[in-house]
């Protein structure tokens, strides 16, 4: 199906590894120009050289988006690469139950998660509004429906997230700009299956790593049967991305495998 983004520019905030990177060159297979967005200048050149060979536009834009005024300078920077797409990926995560969680923990959640979100959609907004035609894209989490006993500040930061893209929605109407989340289950990236692999080592002394069946049956038991991959939420993303979700607006759209149920 052609999703008709060929042309179109996008910012992919967070996109230099992991999920991030993933919808980049995913938006670029539809012929997107791909503004690639990270901390480090090395591992956002390797996604940019990769969007690059879809033969497409890529360009790298560096900083921390928790740092004052470095959201709204990536933002500027997207304006004049023509980012009329912008995807708001880039969040930390930390584990933290209530009884360890510290208000400098909420702190960061919220100031990692949310606040760039806000800066980043805020400064790009007018170019949007003044082209008439514009995609606001967050990324949530399962845990926005369900909260994780054990990411409490992330799990409530995510919620946050969640809120504010519909009221997005709703600010923007008329406006020919749709703003949508999409919220990932148990996604299995490089990072999170290290992750998986140490904590085997560490209780079971395992040095092959997990096997994905136990890790559905333990993490993340859903009617799919197995665990996300980055590009179940590219292409989730991709398509909100598109012209053809012109009259998709302010939702949530959980690609979990069916971990969260219905509403």
């Amino acid at each position: 199906m052609d999703l008709r983004l060929a042309g179109h520019g996008a910012l992919v905030t967070g996109s230099s590894a992991g999920i991030g990177a993933t919808i980049a060159e995913t938006l670029a297979d539809e012929g997107c120009d791909v503004l690639v967005h990270g901390r480090n200048a090395g591992a956002a050149a390797a996604v940019a050289e990769q969007v690059a060979a879809r033969g497409v536009r890529a360009e790298v834009v560096l900083g921390d988006l928790t740092e004052p005024g470095v959201a709204e300078q990536v933002a500027l920077t997207a304006r004049d690469f023509g980012a009329h797409i912008l995807v708001n990926n880039a969040g930390p995560f930390a584990e933290h139950d209530w009884e360890s969680s510290r208000p400098s923990d909420w702190r960061t959640a919220f100031e990692g998660n949310v606040l760039p979100t806000v800066r980043v959609s805020q400064t790009l907004l007018p170019s949007l509004r003044a082209h008439g035609w514009g995609r606001v894209i967050t990324i949530g989490s399962r845990a926005v429906r369900t909260p994780l006993p054990h990411m409490v500040a992330f799990s409530a930061a995510k919620a946050a997230v969640v809120n504010m893209t519909t009221s997005l929605a709703r600010h923007l109407a008329g406006t020919g700009v749709t703003a949508n989340c999409v919220s990932p289950g148990v996604i299995l990236t490089p990072s999170m299956y290290r992750m998986f692999e140490e904590r085997a080592a560490a209780e079971d002394g395992l040095q092959d790593g997990p096997d994905e069946a136990d890790l559905v049956k333990e993490y993340a038991p859903n009617p799919s049967g197995r665990l996300g991959r980055p590009s179940d939420i590219a292409s989730a993303v991709a398509y909100l991305a598109s012209p053809l979700a012109d009259y998709v607006n302010g939702i949530e759209l959980r690609v979990d495998g069916g971990i969260t149920g219905t509403p």
